[in-house]
């Protein structure tokens, strides 16, 4: 296997990256193509002694900012390391892309270049959530504001599938995430969407409401990318307020005290650790793409890889592609 690694992208490029997939290599036997500045990534590794067996270097000259447009991995930035990793991707130079660099670029470029699956509306950023079960995915978390209702019955079927075929879930609950759990609720667009949800083969358990969000009632959190953006980064905020809540409760009452509860306040604060987790992934792309955390270091990379290498191991795009084709057929069958 081999997975394409966009070596500029993100706030610690290259070194950040260039340790995370040697990491990859060695614990996973795979090889990865690091796309981006062979100079700069060439220095990395000398000056950090990170062996490059398995690990080779696609050479790009320029790099796509946070401040780019998205568009401009079309136009201003074709030779970019996030352009040329997209590109080698869809030329079957690799597996599945990785990158941390400008989320619209990459959601643009994705689109423009390696191309939706066939019968998919629109892709969908879908990061995973901690909940008090496990882990739930959120489709969409931003890349569509505003979306209709066969996107929303897609996101579904997308996110059961990643969810079964990713971290093992056997038929997980689906969700609509709406203002109350009556069939009734909700606007025209949450009112359809749930019509078509419970008739497409999911595990559907009807609407969600946010505050039931965390208690990990749903594995696959369904919405557009506007209500799933404001889910999104509420979840983040929480999560950092509780942080520093708690460890100011610990302030001043002793070393002893604290050493009671710090292998379980470890234990909270690892399940919202993005790092464990891997990244975003572009569900509906034609191959597997992974949008990782801007901050993310080797560890972080590491991880988003290993989410990639399951993608691949999973048939996740392959998989979404044959529901689509059964649902489709079915749908001309009762017609």
């Amino acid at each position: 296997m081999r997975i394409i690694l966009d070596a500029m992208g993100g706030d610690n490029a290259p070194l950040a990256p260039l340790q995370g997939a040697a990491r990859a290599v060695r614990e996973f036997g795979i090889e990865i193509v690091l796309c981006g500045d062979e100079q700069k990534i060439r220095a990395a590794a000398e000056q950090n002694r990170i062996p490059m067996d398995g690990i080779q270097i696609l050479h790009t000259t320029e790099v796509i900012s946070m401040e780019d447009q998205p568009t401009d991995i079309m136009k201003v930035k074709k030779e970019s390391s996030m352009a040329k990793g997209l590109q080698a991707l869809t030329a079957g130079d690799g597996d599945a892309f990785v990158s941390a660099g400008n989320s619209g670029a990459l959601l643009v470029g994705a689109t423009m270049i390696t191309r939706r699956i066939k019968g998919i509306k629109r892709a969908a950023m879908a990061p995973i959530l901690p909940t008090a079960t496990g882990h739930a995915i959120l489709m969409d978390g931003g890349a569509n504001l505003e979306c209709k209702p066969e996107m929303l019955e897609q996101f579904g079927i997308m996110g059961s599938i990643y969810m079964e075929k990713v971290l093992g879930i056997r038929k997980p609950k689906v969700a609509l995430i709406n203002n109350g759990a009556e069939e009734c609720k909700g606007r025209d667009l949450e009112q359809a969407a749930y019509r078509l949800l419970s008739d497409c083969g999911v595990h559907f358990i009807g609407n969600i409401e946010a505050r039931e969000i965390p208690s990990g009632e749903a594995e696959v959190l369904v919405t557009d990318g506007f209500t799933g953006n404001i889910v999104l980064k509420l979840y983040e905020g929480t999560a950092k307020f509780f942080a520093g809540k708690i460890k100011g409760l610990f302030t001043g009452i002793g070393r002893i005290a604290a050493l009671f509860v710090l292998k379980k306040l470890s234990a909270f604060k690892e399940s919202f650790d993005y790092k464990k987790v891997g990244g975003a992934v572009l569900l509906g792309i034609a191959k597997p793409v992974i949008k990782a955390h801007g901050s993310s270091d080797d560890e972080a990379f590491f991880h988003a890889i290993r989410q990639a290498k399951q993608c691949v191991e999973g048939r996740v795009v392959e998989t979404i592609s044959e529901a689509l084709e059964n649902r489709k057929k079915n749908q001309e069958q009762t017609s």
